[in-house]
């Protein structure tokens, strides 16, 4: 099962998302993204997420990096993607919160397990475009 992430990173911050109490990885902190359906391309899965996640459009831009992990018995890949935000008149029908956090906040999160554990494996790849781009 592949997945991807989409990455949003201004001034230095990332865009996170706190997930509702439902589910496995409920009450926790993601990048947000989710599941690669049949004959979509990773940008298109992205732009669906945000859509129905956020009812917000996003561009997918430059590949990342990507995690492997086990959930439930089965292998999964997540692929995580810069992203534009192109407007902020956010709805939040699966989350309570959003924040632009730093990296300090996030490995904060990490530590307290109050991050998506596969998201958390995309961390490096997120502190090596930090240092890349100076965004």
């Amino acid at each position: 099962m592949n997945s991807v992430a989409g990455i949003i990173i201004e001034n230095r911050k990332i865009f996170i998302a706190k997930r509702n109490a439902k589910g496995d990885i409920g009450e926790r902190w993601e990048f947000p993204g989710g599941k690669v359906e049949d004959g979509e391309t990773d940008e298109q899965a992205l732009a669906r997420e945000y859509d129905e996640e956020f009812g917000v459009g996003i561009t997918a831009g430059t590949y990342i990096g990507s995690a492997k992990f086990e959930h439930h018995g089965k292998q999964h890949t997540v692929r995580a993607y810069k992203a534009l935000l192109l407007s902020r008149d956010f709805v939040m029908p699966e989350h309570t919160a959003l924040r632009w956090a730093s990296i300090d906040d996030i490995e904060a999160l990490i530590q307290d397990n109050r991050f998506v554990p596969s998201d958390a494996l995309l961390l490096p790849f997120i502190k090596e475009t930090l240092q890349l781009h100076h965004n």
